[in-house]
């Protein structure tokens, strides 16, 4: 089991990837949208984050509301998986709000800051140069 999780920086409107695998992912399964989880798990000590949504395998969004670790398909307006025009509906798949094994990326927002800065934690990767052609 592996997630990617995007960290988002409210402060500085900046977002960082992390890769989460075995022995912390299985601490992330099983949250919901909107819960808190420890930034020791992503390698941010002192820091807390909150889900605020992600993505399953097939790139469907993760909708609160829907109680399930499991896809369907709803009736949905305006919001997430659907922008609607004048009132128009449609049946539209997405995932429910449970992490679970289908889940590949998960979107967290800082809620807590800790010591060292998210800039420090995470460095910036060196560009790649591109080659030159004749």
């Amino acid at each position: 089991m592996e997630y990617k999780v995007v960290v988002s920086d409210p402060k500085t409107g900046k977002s960082y990837q992390v890769d989460v695998k075995e022995e912390q992912a299985k601490k992330i399964k099983g949250k919901k949208v909107g819960e808190a989880v420890d930034g020791s798990l992503l390698g941010m000590p002192g820091y807390k984050v909150k889900v605020t949504g992600g993505s399953d395998k097939s790139g469907f969004p993760m909708k609160t509301g829907l109680h399930t670790q499991a896809s369907s398909y709803l009736l949905l307006g305006n919001g997430v998986g659907f922008h609607a025009e004048r009132g128009e509906r449609r049946r539209r798949r997405v995932h429910g709000e449970v992490i679970g094994d289908q889940i590949v990326q998960v979107n967290t927002r800082v809620v807590e800051y800790g010591g060292k800065g998210l800039d420090e934690i995470f460095p910036p990767k060196p560009k790649e140069a591109k080659e030159e052609t004749k």
